[in-house]
């Protein structure tokens, strides 16, 4: 009877060597990980959820016109004062266009609404910003920021031609 039990112990240390010998080799190499040495299985068994790439949320009005505003100074030279009078006016005015767009109105009454925000918004920026500042801010609005822009360098280029000759 003890040959049976030194014998059964024997192959029980014997299976645990194995054992833990496996683990070691297949921790070594990364078998079964993700990483490794690139052996093994790359996938993982277990299944993901898909999530829904999200939208990306719409800009405030804030935000809109903060993005904005350093193009518009420039292309206006605009002191800090008008600056902040134009930024204030334009935020207002967006936030109402936007609350304007989230009604969904039928067109021609949108039309009727941006109109009337647009005229609203013009009276309030006569009244805040000085003449000139006021008509090439429409002349902004009408020609947009980057062809202002240009026009602007084309009158530089000019004025330091004509006080070189």
């Amino acid at each position: 009877m003890k040959k049976v039990l030194k014998h059964s112990g024997l192959n029980v240390l014997t299976l645990l060597v194995a054992l833990f010998g496996t683990t070691a080799i297949y921790a070594q190499y990364g078998y079964g990980s993700r990483g490794g040495y690139g052996y093994g299985n790359q996938r993982s068994s277990i299944p993901q959820a898909q999530t829904p790439a999200e939208e990306p949320k719409p800009k405030t009005a804030e935000e809109l016109v903060d993005g904005e505003m350093p193009r518009i100074t420039e292309a206006l030279e605009l002191n800090e004062f008008e600056q902040a009078v134009l930024s204030s006016v334009l935020k207002k005015y967006v936030q109402e266009r936007i609350e304007a767009q989230i009604l969904k109105l039928p067109p021609e009454k949108m039309a009727e609404v941006y109109e009337n925000i647009t005229k609203r918004q013009d009276e309030e920026l006569k009244a805040g910003l000085p003449l000139e500042k006021y008509e090439a801010f429409v002349a902004l609005q009408k020609d947009g920021v980057s062809k202002t822009l240009k026009k602007n360098k084309k009158k530089k280029k000019e004025k330091r031609k004509k006080s070189k000759n």
